[in-house]
Order: structure tokens, then sequence, then C-alpha cells
């Protein structure tokens, strides 16, 4: 590939990628499979054949949040095509083939094993990609990978390395999510994903514990956003979800790809924990907007300061005043204990909760004043106990925070 995109005026930088061609008609029309961001702010799109030939590409159609595109390009005659394999039955240990343009240097092949899967790289809410040894490096982007059957089973997307060039460690996209993806490109020029309405976390064995988890598993709903599908369904703040569409969900980040991946509208089946106990629920699927709406402002207030201090746990908090909303920045409505002040070193401090932190739960019960904090915290005690779950809002959003009181 080779794309041009303007830069400072009139002055014009050309990039090199990979790519492959997935469909092709009598007509001589062909889709060919790249990366998006091999593709990103470019000007002109240039398909450049194994043969020489250069055919200009019509961008179809592109998905950052996977890093995939779709592009079209027109030739005399119909143009061989490559297969997918299926990813999910590929092994580590097994052997793979990278195929790409590596600085430039034209058709190159590159041969390793599948190192891991399931990797997950942080570019994205859906990561999900395999690992390999197979020497990538730049210019490989959008380029395949495949079995020893000579299917694709990835689309080689990423390196890590701080020298830049390739030390081993490759990603791709694999097949399992690329193609339902492209499919949905060359069809809409878009992607229609499943949105539940939620925002979860990981369940550590702490929060396990604390919930009456066997293992730490599951993804835990720390937010239900309001007339979303989850909502709708009756899931609350709280609950661990299990399992989504007779799927289990083993890890946190695999409920995200699941939801994406399901039909608008269809009718699934969540199996989630609460109060100790299993609950089979109905969700009707939504539609992900790119601008999903954000969680409902906090509500209630409190206007007389009292203040108290769980020494075990190094937290010194307060009821939301004036004061305290002009200082910390909080919204009119805000509801809860505001965190003033956490010890150095102590439970609070290690799970990273800062003053200006506000804790809208204790042990599953809304709370307006530290008094009521600390009777939570005294009837977990009490109960036998380890842990006792927080719900804090701060700057990264809604979370819930086991706190050990089985210590000192």
């Amino acid at each position: 590939f080779e794309r041009d995109r303007p830069q400072q005026r009139q002055r014009r930088i050309t990039a090199l990628g990979s790519g492959f061609i997935v469909e092709s008609n009598s007509q001589g029309e062909s889709y060919v499979v790249t990366n998006n961001h091999v593709i990103a702010e470019a000007d002109k799109i240039t398909v450049i054949l194994h043969d020489g030939i250069r055919l200009e590409a019509e961008l179809i159609g592109r998905d950052p949040r996977t890093d995939l595109a779709v592009l079209k390009v027109k030739s005399k005659n119909k143009l061989k095509t490559i297969s997918f394999g299926d990813s999910d039955t590929a092994r580590v240990g097994d052997w793979v083939i990278a195929i790409g343009n590596p600085f430039g240097l034209g058709g190159t092949v590159t041969a390793g094993i599948i190192s891991a899967h399931h990797r997950d790289i942080n570019s994205g809410p859906y990561d999900d990609f395999i690992q390999t040894d197979a020497s990538i490096n730049r210019g490989n982007s959008g380029g395949p990978m495949f079995n020893i059957k000579g299917e694709v089973i990835g689309i080689n997307s990423a390196i890590y390395s701080p020298s830049g060039g390739s030390v081993g460690i490759g990603f791709a996209i694999p097949s399992s999510t690329a193609r339902q993806i492209i499919s949905q490109l060359i069809k809409h020029g878009l992607v229609r994903r499943g949105w539940l309405g939620v925002r979860i976390q990981t369940v550590n064995s702490e929060i396990a514990e604390t919930l009456g988890l066997e293992k730490a598993e599951g993804a835990l709903v720390a937010n239900v956003i309001e007339d979303g599908p989850a909502e709708k369904a009756t899931i609350q703040a709280g609950d661990v979800i299990l399992e989504f569409d007779g799927k289990p969900i083993s890890k946190m980040r695999g409920l995200p790809r699941l939801v994406a991946g399901t039909e608008i509208d269809k009718e699934v089946s969540v199996v989630i924990w609460r109060d100790s106990k299993k609950v089979r629920l109905q969700v009707t699927v939504g539609k992900l907007e790119e601008s999903s709406p954000q969680v409902a402002a906090r509500s209630g207030g409190g206007a007389k300061e009292n203040k108290l201090t769980v020494k075990q746990l190094g937290l010194t908090m307060s009821s939301v005043t004036n004061r305290l909303r002009d200082q910390y920045k909080l919204g009119k409505g805000t509801a809860g204990v505001v965190v003033t002040s956490v010890e150095e070193g102590g439970v609070a401090a290690g799970k990273g909760i800062r003053p200006g932190d506000l804790i809208v739960e204790v042990s599953q019960r809304k709370v307006s004043q530290p008094v009521q904090v600390v009777s939570r915290i005294d009837e977990a005690r009490k109960s036998g106990r380890k842990s006792v779950l927080f719900l804090v809002e701060g700057q990264g959003g809604l979370r819930f925070i086991a706190l050990r009181i089985d210590q000192g």
C-alpha cells in the first residue's frame, strides 16, 4: 500500500503498509483488508499488487476500535483472493507465516509460532490479540498471518519493540474478531455493535470473597446507565455478570467483545451473581452509539459537615458540604461521603482511594453520612467478613473496591 496525505501546506508524505484481498468478482471489483492506522488521514490510497500493478483504492469503511479498514479496487480481471481460517482452533506453539511489506521492501515472508492468545495491549476496548514471534516490522501492518493450511487466522497489526524493529513480539487481530467486522464494513460501510449499558470492572480475589463467589470471575457491574438495556432487565450495580448468551465470562474484558458481537435487538440470557446466588435474566441488546449516554449525575446532598476517621483503613471522611463541593469540584447534586484525607501507606491508600473521592455505597447500600460507613464496617466485622465492599467515585469514574478489615 501507499497512502499520501497533506502535511504543512503543500508538502506531502508517503506511508506504507500491507493488506490482502478477501473478495473479487468477474467485473474486477475487489475488496482489500488492511489496518485502519495504515490508511488513517490518507488523501489518496494506492494498492500495489505483487506483480507491480498499481490500482487506485476507494475507502469502503473503517473501524478504529478494532483497527480494521476495507478498501475497494477495480481491475481488468478478477483477482485472486485468500480465505479465513478459524483462529479459535489455533494453538500456542502452532506454526504461522506472516506476509507483508516491511520497510517498503515489497512482499516478504517470515515464519514463527503462536506465542500466546488473548493479549490485551491497551489499544482499544476489544483487544484480543494473537501474539507471535514471526518477524513483524514497520510496513507489515495489515498483512495476513497464515496457518500451515494457507488460511488467514490473523491480521498483523502491532509490535512491541524498544528499538523500533522486531524483537520477536508481534500482535495480530484474530480472524474470529476480524471476519465479522470486515463483513459489516463491506455490506454497510460501518460497524453496528451491541450495547448492554453498564460500566464494569474486574472481579479480584478480595471482591469475590466479599460477594461470596468461590473464585474471581465474571464482570462486576459498577454502574448501570439510565434507560439502557441492562436497567430495563433489572441488572443493578454490584451484580456480577457470570454468563452472557450462554457463554461464560471468565474475565471482565471478555464481556465487551461478546456484547459488541451480538445482534442488535436480540434477546439473550444473562446469568448474574446477586445476594450470594445466581439469577438468570433476559436482556434485549441495544445498539452502541459513538456518543453513548454517560453515567447519570449524582443526586442528593448534605449541609452539615460531620467528620470521622477509620484508623484501621487510614481514612478520614466527611458528609457533603458546600465547602467540600467547592474544594473538590463536586456537582450540586452530589450524594455520598467525601474522603477528606488518606493516610500514606494505609489500606485505603493502597487501593488507590484519594482525597476528594466519593464513597457512594458500603456493602452495596447507599451512604450519606460517615457514621453509616463505620456502621457497615462494624456489621461486616461482627459477621466474620474479612473485607468490606466500597463503591467509590473518583477521577476514573465509579469502581468497586474491597478493603480489608481483618488487619491490625
